[in-house]
């Protein structure tokens, strides 16, 4: 797959997210994970496996950027292909803890309703 991703390089400040082109996105076309320095790069890969929304081409198409993107800013990246950087988030944490987590901010939230009426 060929990289979409070109750096981007703006005298003064961007007010938004919104002034940024298309081509400094990891996901061009959910205009997903800026890539304008070397931190957001790094903040590329820590995120690949927890963005939703995207097909597969697109994912593939996003490990492509941050790779390019990478070797621009001198993002050391030893991740070699997409599957070394996962689909899916790995938290350590069971599906048995979330739906006790879930159920404890249920709680939380009915208990704080309350006390507001």
């Amino acid at each position: 797959m060929r990289a979409t991703w070109k750096p981007h390089e703006e005298h003064g400040e961007l007010t938004s997210r919104a002034g940024l082109p298309d081509s400094v996105f990891a996901y061009p076309k959910k205009r997903k994970e800026p890539m304008t320095d070397a931190k957001h790069v790094r903040n590329a890969i820590a995120r690949y496996d927890q963005v939703t929304g995207v097909s597969a081409e697109e994912r593939a198409l996003a490990f492509t950027n941050i790779k390019k993107a990478a070797k621009h800013y001198d993002v050391e990246m030893t991740e070699m292909n997409a599957s070394d950087l996962g689909t899916r988030p790995s938290t350590g944490r069971t599906a048995g803890d979330r739906k006790k987590s879930g159920r404890k901010a249920v709680a939380t939230r009915k208990k704080n309703a309350r006390k507001k009426s």
